[in-house]
């Protein structure tokens, strides 16, 4: 059996970290790196949230000069965004995701090894992603940055600066502010006293032309999943400022056990990540180890928010998400974590050829005729 993972040391703040759980994975990152601001081809959305909530990165994409990619679905219409774009004088591409062809992107073993089960994840933020990166390989881009519909860059030459550091690095993020992006089993953490951290993610992400052979698979935390080659982390800074919406991770319990499957899958890699070691570590013996003090970690976490969070309704709401996380947690088994890194890989592999298939039969056609090209149904505004 693998040897478990040396365990985070005491912070300066004076909390001392969980037995059973690493807080921050931020010593995994470049801080303070320097570079000159460079343009920004694209900002790419996904949506799904009314337009309303779009205003924020029509003016990022105003101020950069830049491509808008708007990826919408659910309460976001492609007509709505677009209208709302051209009346700020912004380049714009609005597709509805629903209606575009299936075979734009590969089918994934990863995700067919998940469907119809207990750990499916049925939304469409992942496919949205893929077909940004898709979308960026074959318009030629070189600089692209992810921005979700809740999140707010307080300083938009912060963009310019990420986009600077892709010279250097493979990503690119934002320091996430406002309200934490994290897990709801690790804001229960929080929220109960103990020292979680943040990283950094597809809320406010610049990533460059050679990432674009990397993909976002359907699961929780795929942007972590983004940034790792197949040994380790790829290349990877933080810089400037990303504030993120407040939301309710406890509304409900599906959350959490939605979450979980892709939480440990992460968690456990980036533990490895974390003590030196590399991804090739993770058997099926250190997925046993690991997924013990995942429970205990949770178990742990529920003990802390009884004796430490206010009586009440919103005590009883993080008591039932944890104990959905722990159940669902108990449904994976360690044969699960090694089959599906292997289909990870493979996956991999068929983006990469799809990516650079895609990319040279499309190139140097102007973006209304690649939309067409791509049968995408779309709405394609220039700038004004």
């Amino acid at each position: 059996m693998n040897a478990a993972p040396a365990l985070a040391a005491p912070t300066p703040g004076g909390r001392s970290p969980s037995a059973n759980h690493h807080g921050s994975h931020r010593h995994l990152l470049t801080r303070d790196a320097r570079a000159v601001p460079a343009g920004v081809d694209a900002i790419i959305v996904p949506t799904a949230r009314p337009t309303a909530y779009l205003e924020h990165v029509v003016g990022l994409a105003a101020h950069h000069r830049c491509t808008l990619v708007l990826l919408c679905s659910r309460r976001s219409s492609a007509a709505a965004a677009t209208a709302l774009a051209e009346c700020a004088g912004v380049e714009v591409v609005a597709v509805d995701t629903a209606d575009a062809p299936q075979a734009l992107l590969p089918p994934f073993r990863t995700t067919a090894m998940l469907r119809g089960g207990r750990f499916d994840r049925r939304t469409d933020t992942s496919p949205k992603r893929n077909l940004g990166l898709l979308l960026a390989a074959a318009a030629g881009w070189e600089r692209v940055v992810y921005v979700d519909d809740d999140v707010e860059i307080p300083r938009p030459d912060d963009l310019g600066v990420a986009a600077g550091l892709l010279d250097a690095f493979t990503g690119v993020g934002l320091s996430v502010g406002g309200y934490p992006d994290n897990s709801v089993v690790c804001h229960a953490y929080r929220e109960a006293g103990g020292d979680q951290d943040t990283f950094i993610g597809t809320g406010a992400l610049a990533i460059g032309r050679e990432s674009f052979t990397s993909f976002f698979p359907n699961i929780y935390n795929e942007d972590w999943f983004f940034l790792l080659g197949d040994a380790g982390l790829a290349p990877s800074a933080v810089t400037g400022l990303a504030l993120q919406k407040p939301y309710d991770p406890y509304r409900d319990t599906m959350r959490a056990r939605t979450e979980e499957l892709g939480d440990c899958l992460a968690e456990g890699l980036f533990g490895l990540l974390d003590t030196g070691r590399g991804l090739t570590e993770a058997t099926a013996g250190y997925w046993r180890w690991f997924l013990g003090q995942r429970r205990r970690f949770i178990e742990e976490v529920v003990g802390m928010v009884c004796d430490t969070v206010p009586e009440g309704a919103a005590k009883q709401r993080m008591i039932a998400a944890l104990k959905a996380a722990g159940g669902r947690n108990r449904l994976i088994e360690p044969q699960l974590c090694v089959d599906y890194l292997t289909a990870w890989r493979a996956d991999r592999e068929a983006w990469r050829a799809h990516v650079e298939t895609v990319r040279a039969r499309h190139q140097g056609r102007t973006l209304p005729r690649l939309l067409t090209d791509l049968r995408l149904p779309h709405r394609y505004r220039p700038r004004a």
